[in-house]
C-alpha cells in the first residue's frame, strides 16, 4: 500500500495542546500597580475603611528576619533613654544593640494608635497579600487583630507576607527588557551580558515602598458573599466566589449580584485602573445593594482563579474589538432598545385610497424601521458558584493553606505566647534527647 509523502499530508482537525498557559509577559510595572499603596488613594470612598502606615528598613528587617520575638507591651519609646548618656554615644548605641524593637518603635506606636481608631480589631495585610495561611497563630484562627504583637505574629508566621518581602517580582520582566530581548531574538542574536538598566533583586526590592495595611474589621462578615472578578482588556469576563463551598441561597441572587458587579465595575474601575487586565475581590453585604472594593490583584499565574482555570480565563471569547460574537450566542442577551416589531408596524400610517404611501408617509416608516432595528449585544460575564453536586461542597478538598499549617501541638503551645513555645521547645528536647538515649541503649546491647 503506498504511503502518502509526509510533505503531502495536511494538518490534523486536533489543535496542538498548550504546553503552557498563554500569558503576556508579566511586568514589574504591573505588580506594582496592583500593590495596594497604588490604588487605595484613588478608590478610597468605594473601599472598607483602613488606614496605610508606611514601613521603615528596620521594620522590614525585623519582619524578614528569622524567629518570632514580640517586643514589650508597652513597647519603649525612642527618646527613653538617659540623657546622661557617654559623650561618644557608645550607652545609646548598646542600647539599641540590646533592644531591637526600638528602631521602629515610632510605627509600634502608630499601629496602636490606629487599631483604637479603627474600634480596636483589624484585619492586617502587606502591599499584596494577607496572612491568611498564619490564622492558626492567634486565637480564633483569623485574622482579626486587637494587638500590636497580634500583628506581628500573623506578619512573621505567614508564607504570603515573605513573598512580598522576597520574591514578589519574580518571573517578572521589564517593559524595556522585554523589548531588548524581543529585538534580540528577532535578530537570531543573544548576549550574556545584562542590560546596562538592569538592577540586583536587593536593589528592585529596596525600590518598593513597603506599607502595612489595616483595615477595619467587617462586623458580621459573610464570606459567602465575597467574589472574585477577572478582568481582561478592560471587559469583565466571568466571576466567581472566593469561598469554596455551597451555600443555597446564592443561585438565587446571582442575577442581581452579577448584574452589582458589572455595573461597579464600568463606573469604577475599567477605566481608571491603570492597566488593561487584572482581577479584584468585592464584598456584597445584605440589603445586596454596595459593592465593597476589597482587593485588586495581578493578571498573573500567582493569582488563584478558584472555580476556574487559568486557561479557561485565558481563552475565553469575550466581547473586545475583532471577537465573533456568534462564538458567544449563548452569553448574549439581545435587549431592543425600542418597541417591539409588531408594535412598531402597528404604528404605521394607513395607506392612501389608491393602496400607496406618500412620500412623507415613507419617511416616517423608515425612521421606524430604523428605530426597531437598534439593538445592543451585552455581554453577560459567567457567574460561577460551587454547587451542590460538587465535591467542594462537602469539604472533601484538602484544607484551605494546609501546606503551611503547623502540628496541633504548636498551635496549642502559640496560644500561651512567648512563654507557651519556649515550654513547647524544652519539652521537645527532652522527648528527643530520651529516644535518643533509648536507640542507643538498644544499639549497645545488640552489640
Amino acid at each position: 500500500m503506498p504511503v502518502a509523502h509526509p510533505d503531502l499530508v495536511g494538518p490534523t482537525s486536533t489543535p496542538p495542546r498548550p504546553t503552557a498557559l498563554p500569558f503576556p509577559p508579566v511586568t514589574k510595572s504591573h505588580i506594582l500597580n496592583c500593590s495596594t499603596h497604588s490604588w487605595y488613594p484613588k478608590y478610597k470612598s468605594i473601599i472598607p475603611k483602613a488606614r496605610l502606615i508606611s514601613l521603615s528598613a528596620p521594620f522590614l528587617s525585623y519582619l524578614r528576619a528569622d524567629g518570632i520575638r514580640l517586643p514589650p507591651d508597652p513597647a519603649p519609646a525612642e527618646d527613653s533613654w538617659d540623657d546622661d548618656s557617654s559623650v561618644d554615644g557608645t550607652d545609646e548605641l548598646e542600647a539599641v544593640k540590646s533592644d531591637p524593637f526600638a528602631e521602629w518603635a515610632s510605627i509600634h506606636t502608630k499601629i496602636q494608635e490606629t487599631i483604637a481608631e479603627l474600634k480596636g480589631s483589624v484585619f492586617p495585610k502587606l502591599n499584596w497579600s494577607a496572612p491568611k495561611d498564619a490564622t492558626w497563630m492567634v486565637a480564633g484562627n483569623s485574622m482579626e487583630c486587637r494587638t500590636a504583637n497580634d500583628v506581628y505574629l500573623l506578619l512573621k508566621s505567614s508564607d504570603f507576607v515573605t513573598h512580598d518581602l522576597e520574591q514578589v517580582f519574580d518571573g517578572c520582566v521589564d517593559e524595556d527588557e522585554s523589548e531588548e530581548e524581543r529585538e534580540q531574538e528577532s535578530q537570531g542574536g543573544n548576549t550574556l551580558e545584562p542590560p546596562k538598566h538592569a538592577r540586583s533583586k536587593e536593589e528592585e526590592l529596596s525600590r518598593i515602598k513597603y506599607h502595612l495595611v489595616l483595615r477595619q474589621t467587617i462586623p458580621a462578615l459573610n464570606p459567602a458573599l465575597e467574589f472574585r472578578c477577572f478582568v481582561r482588556e478592560r471587559e469583565l469576563l466571568c466571576i466567581c466566589q472566593r469561598d469554596l463551598n455551597y451555600f443555597s441561597f446564592l443561585p438565587a441572587l446571582a442575577p442581581n449580584l452579577n448584574s452589582k458587579i458589572r455595573d461597579f465595575f464600568h463606573d469604577h474601575l475599567r477605566r481608571s485602573f491603570p492597566d488593561e487586565s487584572f482581577a479584584f475581590d468585592v464584598y456584597i453585604p445584605q440589603p445586596y445593594v454596595r459593592v465593597w472594593l476589597i482587593d485588586i490583584n495581578p493578571w498573573a499565574p500567582r493569582t488563584d482563579p478558584l472555580l476556574f482555570s487559568w486557561l479557561e480565563i485565558l481563552t475565553i471569547t469575550g466581547p473586545g474589538p475583532g471577537k465573533s460574537f456568534g462564538d458567544m450566542e449563548r452569553n448574549v442577551v439581545r435587549l431592543s432598545l425600542n418597541c417591539d416589531r409588531n408594535s412598531s408596524l402597528s404604528n404605521r400610517p394607513e395607506h392612501t385610497s389608491n393602496g400607496h404611501y406618500s412620500e412623507e408617509d415613507l419617511e416616517d416608516i423608515d425612521d421606524v424601521d430604523a428605530d426597531t432595528e437598534e439593538e445592543e449585544d451585552i455581554f453577560i460575564p459567567e457567574f460561577r458558584l460551587v454547587n451542590k453536586d460538587d465535591p467542594e461542597a462537602y469539604n472533601f478538598n484538602t484544607p484551605q493553606y494546609s501546606a503551611h499549617k503547623m502540628p496541633k501541638d504548636v498551635v496549642d503551645a502559640s496560644a500561651d505566647g512567648e512563654a507557651g513555645l519556649r515550654e513547647f521547645m524544652g519539652t521537645w528536647r527532652e522527648i528527643s534527647a530520651k529516644q535518643e538515649r533509648e536507640y542507643k541503649e538498644e544499639r549497645d546491647a545488640e552489640m
